[in-house]
């Protein structure tokens, strides 16, 4: 069984047991949080389609730790004109593991 979800406006592709990493979730680690809009979900030969979202249907997960991503720079530069500008960025990460999907 899988379900296709979205969650903070990215869709996922999700069973019970995956572990995937998502933009930062309130809560502390060891909580319980609900995912999302159920999109699409798959039971063996049995498929359901949402319009747009299936009602009823839930994904619960498990916060497992909180991280943060790979840094990034950010260089902009114009030329002839003696300007440029470096910054960096890193984005709040969480870590969570699917531990159930209900219909």
């Amino acid at each position: 069984m899988f379900a296709v979800i979205k969650a903070q406006g990215k869709q996922f592709k999700v069973a019970q047991g995956d572990e995937l990493t998502i933009d930062r979730l309130p809560g502390d680690e060891g909580a319980s949080v609900s995912l999302g809009e159920v999109l699409m979900l798959v039971d063996g030969a049995t498929t359901k389609v949402g319009t747009p979202v299936i009602s009823g249907a839930k994904v619960q997960a498990e916060i497992v730790s909180h991280s943060r991503g790979d840094k990034i720079k950010v260089f902009k530069k114009r030329r002839r004109k003696n300007f440029h500008r470096t910054r960096g960025h890193r984005q709040d990460l969480t870590t969570v593991k699917i531990t159930s999907i209900t219909a």
